[in-house]
Formats: structure tokens, C-alpha cells, sequence
């Protein structure tokens, strides 16, 4: 299988060569030719299989220059026991109503990335062999939070590559700062950016577009990458648990292959919810996708306007700010494929959107989106106020960002009457934001730092997670702060690493 830019379909490479390089030289993201079919025998094998035997199984489907061997090789050191607490990757709550958490954040940092980047260094690495890549890969990562963290474990002293990762300096919380500025290895580099999410993916992307930049890396024997979400190696393991989710939902018995459901993410770069979309379009029967946003709602708008997408407006900083964002690069994958692999329409939208800030798309390309898709978006104060619900009459203890995706799943429901059996992804342990939950448990925040997740655990006998529990104690590694302006300047520390 190849894969081709969203913004030049004729710039064909090969599925290692689409990972090694993470992003076109058009600054289009790159995607399969296809999308692979799942029959019914297909989703019998895959009931068989633990987490581990589906996710390479799916990878497979997309990944055709990588051999089955080493996907299940890949997948058994990835997602192992020791990693993610147990056989169990991705659990699937059941709460109440045809309800279900897909909890994703039971990896080594505590989020949803590490479903994706336990697995992505192990596709890279192969990948540059496989190109014939003799320079060191540099990874690059802007993050809203969680992403950074998990792209710094899964690459710490990963050999023949270095990663540096970008945060927003005052844009994460205080448990995802510690989690990054105390992160061990000799190959890892972390940079705090005075602005927002926004403004460090952008920051980023100029690197990836600066030849002087990108010469003087090759001069000195590395090559850039990604970790991020528009690196197919990011986003292609996220497919597989939703398809493992609607396989734990057959083998319980509560569906029959065949029978819809519904699935809720919360959203900021799209990335996730892109990855439901491709589990639909393999033939798990998603009857909508739910897109659930914050205060930050320009992914509800586009939606609910009719294909209209404007980034020109206010950015808030709020209780999720894994999703405070306001360009969402992996939408640009979902015009491409729904429009038929236009990539002279895509190549015009994008350059609209950066020129003037907003584009429409064309009335029949969003007939289809709309009959897929739908959205929907609440505030800091219904977040915390989801928080305690859930709290009270389930037990059940929500981060926020969960949150966001239960009060837009609830009020999707209560707008139409829509009562299929629904998968909302989870993407965060609550103790990732310890000053949000205990505040919107009613209690008052009376400590700082790592004392945080004790304070949260006396409120609510929840369990610290281990990896979390784990940074008590650990010194700050990295105390760098720059103006977005001067990140070309930070090239010179990847030669320092």
C-alpha cells in the first residue's frame, strides 16, 4: 500500500518512507492509497486476539512493508504487561445506558499517547532501515500536554535518534510539566514556548519547512521527524482500539456483529477522533461520530456551520488543555478522503487557512462530513460539574477532558434521541490534573507539586498511578524558555544532545 500527500496525490511513498519522514516536503500529511476491509471472518480472528494480537493485525492491513513478524514483535514490546499495568491495553467501562469508557491512559505516562508512542519509535526506527536512513532521526514535538511526555518515553535513548519537545510554557498542567522537565535520557531535549499550543505547532512546522534549518541538520548528519499526530506512524495505531473496543463490546455480549455504535472523543488536533473515522471506514459500524470540544470550539463550529472552519477568533486557556487548541491538522486528512483524494481542493483550503484564517468547504464535500459527524462543545464550570456527577452516582473519577466528551455525548442524546450503545475515548488519568478535579469535587486545593495526587487520592481512595507517583522527588532537567520567534535558534541544541 502507498501513501500520498493531501496536498499532491502524484508524491507517492511507501508506508516506512511516509513514517520516516512524518510529514510531506508539500507540508501536506500523508495517506493510504486504500482503506483495508474487515470482513466478518476478520472481526472473528480479532475477537480471538488480546490488544496486543489486534493492533498488529490492524497495522498490518495498513503497513504492507513490514512483515507480520515484526508487527507482533513491535506490538508484544509496546503494549506490554509491565507497561500497561496488565493484558487488559484498553479497558472498556461500562457505566450505565449503553454508556462505555474506553480508557486509554493505563500506559507509562498516564494519556491516550502512549497507545500511539509506545509503538511509533519501534515503526520509526524499522522505517529508517528499511529507507536506507543513515543520519540521525531528530524528532520533533509540539505539545499540548500530554503528547510531549509520551513521545520523551517512548524515545528516551531509543539509538539513532534524538527528540526535542516544545510546550506552551504556561499552557500545561502541573503534574504534565514535571512529567517532562524531570524526563531522563541522553537523547531528549524539552522547550517551554511563551505563547499557546497553537503557537508552538506552527513554531515547529517553520523548522520543518526552513531549508537553511533542514541543511545544516543533514550537514551534521541528522534528518528531521515527527511525533506528532500528522506522522502516520503516530496515527495509525490509534485505529486499532477502537476496533478492539467494538471486539470487547461482541465478546461481552452486548452487540452482535453488525449492530452500530456510537463513538465520542474529545478533540483538539483531531488526530483521535481521525482515528475512529478510519476504524468506520474499515467496516466497524460507527453510526456517528461524536466530536466533543472545549471553550476552544472552533471543531464545533465547523460542524455545525456547514463546513466552515475560522481559527480567527479568541483562545482560552482552560481545565482540558490537552484541547486547547485552534488549528486542527489532522481535519486536513478528513477533506482529503472525503472528497475523494481532491488534493488540488485541499492545497487551496489549507493555503486559505493560512493567508486569511478560515476557509469553507464546498456544499457537497461537507454533505458528506455532516452525515457522520456531529459535535458539540461545554465550559469549564459543565466540565467540573460533569466531574462531580460522574463521581457521585457512578464512582466513577473523570479527568477533564473525559469530562467534555460525557457532557457533549449527554446533550448529542438528549438533542436527538439517539440511545445507540456508545464508546466515549477517555484519554487522561484525573491525577494528570489533580487542581481541576479536586476543585470540582468541591474540595480546595491545599497543596502543589506531587502532593497533588496524595490530596486527590484522600479525597477519593483512587489509586496513584505508578508512573505518577513515581516523580516525587525527581529534580528538573530542563528550565529553557523562548519567544516562538527564535525556534529556528533551538536547531542548535539538537547538535548538543
Amino acid at each position: 500500500m502507498d501513501y500520498v500527500s493531501t496536498r499532491d496525490k502524484n508524491l507517492t511513498v511507501s508506508a516506512a518512507k511516509a513514517i520516516a519522514t512524518g510529514i510531506a516536503p508539500d507540508g501536506g500529511l500523508y495517506c493510504p492509497t486504500e482503506i483495508p476491509q474487515l470482513t466478518a471472518d476478520d472481526f472473528a480472528a480479532l475477537c480471538a486476539k488480546d490488544y496486543r494480537g489486534r493492533s498488529a493485525d490492524i497495522l498490518g492491513r495498513f503497513l504492507t512493508d513490514f512483515t507480520a513478524e515484526e508487527l507482533e514483535t513491535y506490538a508484544a514490546r509496546a503494549y506490554a504487561d509491565e507497561k500497561f499495568g496488565g493484558p487488559d491495553t484498553a479497558p472498556l467501562v461500562k457505566l450505565e445506558d449503553g454508556k462505555y469508557i474506553l480508557e486509554l491512559w493505563h500506559g507509562p505516562t498516564c494519556a491516550f499517547k502512549d497507545m500511539a508512542l509506545q509503538m511509533l519509535p519501534h515503526l520509526l526506527t524499522a522505517s529508517l532501515r528499511k529507507t536506507g536512513e543513515q543520519r540521525t532521526a531528530c524528532i520533533l514535538v509540539a505539545t499540548s500536554g500530554d503528547t510531549g511526555k509520551a513521545a520523551l518515553d517512548g524515545f528516551a535513548d531509543v539509538e539513532g535518534t534524538k527528540i526535542m519537545v516544545y510546550y506552551p510554557v504556561d499552557g500545561v498542567s502541573t503534574i504534565q510539566k514535571l512529567q517532562m522537565v524531570t524526563q531522563k535520557g541522553g537523547n531528549v531535549q524539552v522547550c517551554a514556548i511563551r505563547g499557546n499550543f497553537d503557537d508552538a505547532q506552527s513554531a515547529v512546522k517553520k523548522i520543518f519547512t526552513d531549508k537553511a534549518s533542514i541543511d545544516k541538520l543533514d550537514e551534521q548528519g541528522m534528518t528531521l521527524s515527527s511525533a506528532n499526530s500528522i506522522n502516520w506512524g503516530r496515527l495509525a495505531p490509534q485505529i486499532a482500539y477502537y476496533v478492539s473496543a467494538y471486539c470487547d463490546l461482541l465478546n461481552r455480549g452486548d452487540i452482535k456483529l453488525g449492530d452500530p455504535i456510537n463513538v465520542c472523543v474529545p478533540t483538539g488536533n483531531f488526530g483521535n477522533i481521525l482515528a475512529a473515522y478510519f476504524a468506520k471506514q474499515m467496516g466497524v459500524p460507527v453510526a456517528k461520530l461524536i466530536c466533543a470540544s472545549n471553550e476552544n470550539n472552533v471543531l464545533t463550529d465547523f460542524f455545525t456551520s456547514g463546513g466552515t472552519y475560522n481559527r480567527v477568533r479568541p483562545f482560552h486557556t482552560t481545565i482540558s488543555p490537552s484541547m486547547d487548541i485552534l488549528i486542527s491538522s489532522n481535519l486536513e486528512r478528513l477533506l482529503f478522503l472525503v472528497s475523494g483524494y481532491n488534493d488540488s481542493m485541499v492545497a487551496g483550503l489549507m493555503a486559505q487557512l493560512a493567508e486569511t484564517g478560515t476557509y469553507t468547504v464546498p456544499e457537497d464535500v461537507f454533505a458528506n462530513i455532516g452525515s457522520q459527524f456531529a459535535a458539540g462543545f461545554c465550559d469549564d464550570a459543565q466540565t467540573k460539574q460533569t466531574i462531580a456527577r460522574l463521581f457521585e452516582e457512578n464512582k466513577y473519577l473523570s479527568d477533564t477532558h473525559t469530562a467534555v466528551a460525557v457532557k457533549v455525548y449527554e446533550d448529542y442524546r438528549a438533542r436527538t434521541g439517539d440511545t445507540t450503545p456508545t464508546v466515549i475515548a477517555s484519554t487522561a488519568s484525573p491525577f494528570k490534573f489533580c487542581q481541576s478535579v479536586i476543585s470540582a469535587l468541591g474540595g480546595e486545593v491545599t497543596s502543589d507539586g506531587t502532593e497533588l495526587l496524595d490530596q486527590l487520592h484522600d479525597m477519593t481512595g483512587a489509586p496513584v498511578p505508578a508512573p505518577l507517583a513515581a516523580l516525587s522527588g525527581l529534580k528538573p532537567r530542563f528550565d529553557l524558555v523562548i519567544d516562538r520567534e527564535d525556534i529556528l535558534g533551538t536547531v542548535d541544541l539538537l547538535n548538543k544532545i
